[in-house]
């Protein structure tokens, strides 16, 4: 029986790109899952599609399992052989009870490891542009637990020493104590005038951050209605959130955008959202996949000299062609004479990656514009090879034999529905934790207004900001009975996200 084991993995502060190299390895192999509600939910797509999910989430007035079943649970699941990947806010070992689940599993001979995490300490005040340390303010830093009454006779916090004693203090988890944390500050010797900064989901497109003194921020978090998660900085340092503010600052901040592109090509637009300060979150509602049948590109190869003009309207027809091309054990060579056509930058820069200069790029991204570059190019009988998806539109293919060319059609990859999850995507929705959505192609459109379920598209939508990278995939989106808010005026990757850019600002 294959021995079991149990991660007890820090997920971070919130922002899914702040886990560790180490963490991400541990959740993908694990048999089993178990995670709260300050790891976040994007991690949980790294987990194997066999992996159990078990959410144990605990809120201030809500726990879905107390820490005594938590425990056992952990127990249980690696008793049985299986990888446990427990996965937890912020650093397990900082608040976050992985010591008292550690010593559980040692009592019950179970292995296990510990995958520290960024603590939302120090990486919260980071973000919002507080520096925990500074030379010119403090060199001390105190992390306080602000769960604990600090009314209570019996306080483990030495509130006389403590208030004073470290330049800048953090509490975790305070804001329900925070007129009690603030009053037993200012008693113990605190300047009633010293800073304080709240900050609410911080490192997440949510994030909020509100600022006063000691003896005034109770009062403004409660005309604030500034509730958990948050964390509390109290000293100088806070100051310094007036000229270091930086996330809050970048143009697309607070702004979460679902990007529907295949797995494979997401993480170009998705980098791109990111880069601008937004938050991407990928719900592939397509999936590139080989031809089910070669026979047709097996024949243009094995006759690849006899075609004048090779045309490829995306990155996915190159890269397939040139695939099986190899698999043939032909190389550029055999295209010698042929005179290529690319529909877009991408395209062309992904034939020029295998050393073809491509003869021609329409001004315009899309197959209308190929044909009226081609007028001139092309004559009666003219040789055409189209490499191109399963579902790829006829007006290109039509509007060349219109023009008396001999056109070969064959298809290079196949287009299929995604298998994204769509019930986290539809709460999201409904909850207003979604800004906007973008589509990349057609299909795009129509398969996530499938996974997301016709008779809901219109409900589930609304309000949400709806971005098409070109008129083509705009009017498949008005078919399917979508409103199209942004439409990109270059039809790449690069003018939808200079339109998103626009708009937002």
């Amino acid at each position: 029986m294959k021995k079991g084991i149990v991660y007890l993995i820090g997920a971070g502060p919130g922002d899914p790109k702040l886990i560790t190299v180490r963490g991400v390895e541990c959740i993908k192999k694990a048999d089993v899952v178990v995670y709260d509600r300050l790891a976040g939910s994007r991690l949980l797509g790294y987990a194997a599609p066999h992996a159990e999910m078990i959410y144990v989430g605990k809120s201030p007035d809500r726990h879905t399992l107390r820490q005594e079943e938590i425990n056992q649970l952990l127990v249980k699941k690696a008793a049985q052989g299986l990888v446990v990947a427990r996965l937890k806010g912020g650093d397990p070992f900082v608040f976050g009870r992985g010591g008292e689940e550690a010593e559980v599993l040692v009592q019950n001979s179970i292995p296990f490891e510990v995958v520290p995490g960024i603590t939302s300490a120090i990486a919260v005040p980071a973000y919002a542009g507080i520096p925990v340390t500074h030379r010119d303010c403090t060199s001390t830093l105190a992390i306080i637990t602000g769960n604990e009454d600090p009314a209570k006779e019996d306080s483990s916090i030495a509130w006389d020493k403590i208030a004073t004693a470290a330049g800048t203090l953090v509490f975790l988890m305070g804001m329900g104590n925070l007129p009690k944390i603030t009053d037993r500050l200012m008693g113990a010797g605190r300047p009633a005038s010293t800073p304080v900064a709240l900050i609410r989901w911080g490192t997440r497109p949510e994030q909020r951050t509100l600022t006063g003194t000691l003896e005034d921020i109770a009062d403004l978090a409660k005309q604030d209605d500034f509730k958990n998660p948050a964390i509390i900085i109290v000293g100088e340092v806070v100051k310094l959130r007036e000229k270091l503010a930086w996330f809050e600052n970048k143009p697309l901040f607070g702004k979460r955008i679902v990007v529907t592109r295949s797995r494979e090509q997401a993480s170009v637009l998705s980098e791109a959202i990111e880069a601008l300060g937004g938050e991407s979150w990928e719900f592939p509602a397509i999936k590139i996949e080989e031809p089910e049948d070669y026979t047709a590109m097996d024949s243009s190869i094995e006759n690849i000299v006899q075609f004048d003009w090779l045309i490829f309207t995306s990155v996915n027809g190159v890269k397939y062609y040139m695939d099986r091309l190899k698999q043939h054990k032909k190389d550029i060579r055999e295209l010698k004479g042929i005179r290529l056509c690319a529909i877009g930058p991408k395209t062309k820069e992904s034939l020029e990656q295998y050393g073809l200069l491509v003869d021609y790029v329409p001004g315009e991204y899309r197959a209308e514009q190929i044909i009226e570059g081609l007028k001139d190019k092309v004559s009666p009988g003219t040789k055409v090879l189209l490499a191109r998806a399963d579902i790829a539109r006829k007006v290109l293919p039509e509007a060349l034999r219109e023009l008396k060319a001999d056109v070969t059609e064959v298809v290079a990859y196949r287009t299929l529905q995604g298998s994204s999850s769509s019930e986290l995507l539809k709460q999201m929705l409904v909850d207003k934790e979604i800004d906007a959505v973008t589509f990349t192609s057609s299909s795009t459109v129509r398969n996530f207004v499938d996974l997301l379920g016709k008779e809901n598209r219109v409900e589930l939508l609304n309000g949400v900001v709806l971005a098409s990278i070109g008129p083509v995939t705009s009017q498949t989106a008005v078919e399917m009975g979508l409103n199209i808010d942004i439409e990109a005026k270059e039809y790449t990757i690069n003018g939808l996200v200079q339109e998103l850019l626009a708009y937002f600002q």
